[in-house]
């Protein structure tokens, strides 16, 4: 039986890991935190699993019962919880992004080594199904060479949060990149084999409610975070880009709102054997190019964030490290550094 403490109440929180944990039999949840007592009493409520609820993440650090911590905090708070349970012994998984940069990531890194804590970071798509399913397949050979994947993560005027913590880059780091390309990349190096960076290059824009008082909208999702009147946006709702790696080239295109209304939000992977198009959360289909016929393998799905949580106690549990850990996870927070230092620059980044 492991200990464990939720730092965070929020969206992630309850519709993502309170039901994971909650379902995990070898879990006590022994608090359940929030700056916002409401939150947590709420969630106390609703997963009764949940033994006590409290407002100062400390409580649980100091608490020897406590094994691991459960970060799931807005970005800018991720690195002082992290590095505060790692140095008072904790295990820890913290929600993605890592940080909101590069270099806090690897101090990050570099203390769960010191203290020889296991430190997973919840990219929960390399859990999915699917996203294992293609990794097995490109193990296998059936794509021959993947030579190229391209990404799209577009939404119609879905800026969420908008004026909140969501478009504050002082809080977030960015904008659509760090929130949802974080997801679709990081996959797309897990499916090609731990690929490393060669280039990159891209443009952000922050243009569709850059007078926030007149953004249309027909929903937001984490309305109640946002501060239209008072609030800030300064990150990025529209990004594209390239990237060279020792395995594939990507391209991309992200975007939280623009002015077409359609949801584009899959994968393609390009191989000299085969392809495969992956609708993002969902099914892929494979397209096999020595027969030219349309592969469409039947699987059931199991909830990724159950198999996440399950593979982060095991790892606990077992010292050894798995997919999730901080050290597999670095070279996708190196991306999207880079790849917002290339539009801020509006030059090449290489490495």
């Amino acid at each position: 039986m492991k200990t464990v403490a939720v730092i965070g109440c929020g969206r992630i929180a309850d519709m993502a890991h309170f039901p994971a944990l909650s379902k995990l039999e070898n879990v006590r949840i022994k608090y359940a935190c929030d700056f916002i007592l409401e939150k947590a009493e709420k969630a106390k409520e609703k997963y009764p699993k949940i033994e006590r609820v409290i407002t100062d993440y400390k409580v649980a650090l100091n608490d020897q019962e406590v094994d691991a911590i459960f970060v799931l905090t807005p970005n800018f708070a991720h690195y002082t919880i992290t590095m505060d349970a790692l140095r008072a012994g904790k295990h820890v998984l913290c929600e993605k992004p890592i940080t909101v940069n590069y270099k806090l990531s690897e101090e990050m890194a570099n203390q769960a080594k010191a203290q020889n804590k296991i430190l997973n970071i919840g990219v929960c798509n390399r859990y999915h199904k699917s996203v294992e399913m293609l990794k097995e397949w490109n193990d296998q050979g059936k794509f021959g060479n993947i030579y190229h994947a391209y990404c799209s993560f577009r939404s119609f005027r879905n800026i969420p949060g908008l004026g909140g913590a969501f478009t504050t880059k002082s809080q977030s780091g960015g904008g659509v990149l760090i929130d949802w390309g974080v997801h679709f990349l990081d996959l797309v190096l897990y499916v090609l084999g731990g690929a490393k960076l060669k280039t990159v290059s891209a443009n952000a824009y922050c243009e569709m409610a850059k007078d926030m008082k007149s953004y249309k909208y027909e929903g937001m999702w984490a309305e109640d975070t946002a501060d239209i009147e008072n609030g800030t946006n300064d990150v990025d709702d529209f990004i594209t880009g390239f990237i060279r790696t020792d395995k594939a080239s990507i391209s991309f295109n992200g975007a939280w709102a623009h002015n077409v209304k359609k949801e584009e939000m899959y994968i393609d992977f390009m191989g000299d054997k085969g392809g495969a198009r992956l609708n993002y959360g969902g099914k892929f289909e494979f397209y096999d190019g020595a027969t030219l016929e349309t592969v469409k393998p039947e699987y059931d799905i199991p909830n990724m964030y159950y198999m996440e949580d399950k593979a982060f106690i095991e790892s606990i549990e077992t010292g050894v490290k798995d997919k999730n850990n901080i050290e597999n996870i670095l070279e996708t927070m190196k991306l999207l550094d880079a790849l917002y230092a290339s539009s801020d620059n509006k030059q090449e980044i290489k490495f």
